[in-house]
């Protein structure tokens, strides 16, 4: 095993799901069955040409995950921007990012960070994929698959000297979260993550439990009428990373819902989410990730 191997297995806490084996060898096609009908009249279909995107196998810690990857199909190595997914997984919508970001010169990859716990894609009902899935996915696996990706971009044409992350919902916290682990990240921005709640063994702490410890510029972008992420947890998370001094800025959309960047789910809100795409684009830009 060598150096890299054993640094991320000393990440990887010893579960009953590690041990077990991984439960998810591939990706699936489409969109979670959990957020059908999908909302053909606004859903956004960003096509491959140009490009080469599809399916990639990551080793990680304790053997490989799936993931999607898409990238220009000439030159490189390119600025990475790893995606972490939504709670739905790594479905069509997140591969459609990746494909965004492709076409604007990124290497993107969005790995498949439930692996070892289960495949949400042919859940129906949210309860039974936070109960079944989500709630047994540790913070510091995910740290670890996140290093993991970053090694393989690093091998296949990914300039990781220019590594942004962006997330959305779960992704979006997983986002603050990594922010905090990884230094060597140019830019992050985190798209609706929770910031609250409560802690357990495989979630120990917040973001902004790890404020002080953030070396790493961060954008978040939240929705004022978002049900689920009060705008008091915005605003104290804002004043806690000004009181610290961190290079990072908060934009909270009034009226606006949870998700409102999912262009195939009812909260999709266009004008929120081209702005949020232009200043994440620009985050980037701005901060070396480009």
């Amino acid at each position: 095993m060598d150096g890299l191997d054993s640094h991320l297995k000393s990440l990887l806490p010893t579960t009953e799901f590690s041990r077990r084996g991984f439960v998810m060898t591939s990706l699936t096609a489409g969109f979670a069955l959990a957020v059908q009908p999908v909302m053909a009249q606004t859903v956004i279909t960003t096509d491959a040409n140009g490009l080469t995107a599809g399916e990639v196998t990551i080793k990680v810690a304790d053997g490989s995950i799936p993931a999607y990857r898409a990238m220009p199909a000439t030159g490189g190595p390119f600025p990475t921007v790893l995606v972490i997914q939504e709670i739905f997984g790594v479905h069509e919508h997140i591969k459609d990012l990746c494909r965004r970001f492709a076409k604007l010169g990124y290497l993107a990859v969005a790995p498949a960070l439930y692996a070892r716990q289960g495949d949400v894609s042919a859940m129906s009902d949210i309860q039974e994929i936070i109960g079944k899935v989500v709630s047994k996915v540790p913070d510091t696996q995910v740290a670890s698959d996140l290093d993991a990706t970053v090694a393989w971009a690093k091998s296949n044409m990914g300039d990781t000297s220019r590594l942004a992350v962006t997330g959305f919902c779960w992704g979006g916290r997983q986002t603050w979260l990594y922010a905090e682990h990884n230094p060597q990240l140019k830019a992050a921005v985190a798209w609706y993550g929770p910031l609250g709640g409560q802690t357990n063994e495989l979630e120990p702490s917040n973001p902004p439990d790890g404020v002080a410890a953030l070396k790493v510029p961060v954008l978040g972008l939240y929705g004022g009428a978002d049900t689920g992420i009060p705008v008091a947890d915005v605003e104290k998370m804002r004043d806690a990373l000004k009181a610290a001094g961190k290079k990072a800025e908060i934009v909270i959309y009034p009226d606006t819902p949870h998700g409102f960047n999912a262009d195939y789910r009812p909260s999709y809100r266009a004008e929120a989410a081209k702005d949020g795409w232009t200043r994440m684009l620009a985050w980037f830009k701005q901060n070396g990730a480009a």
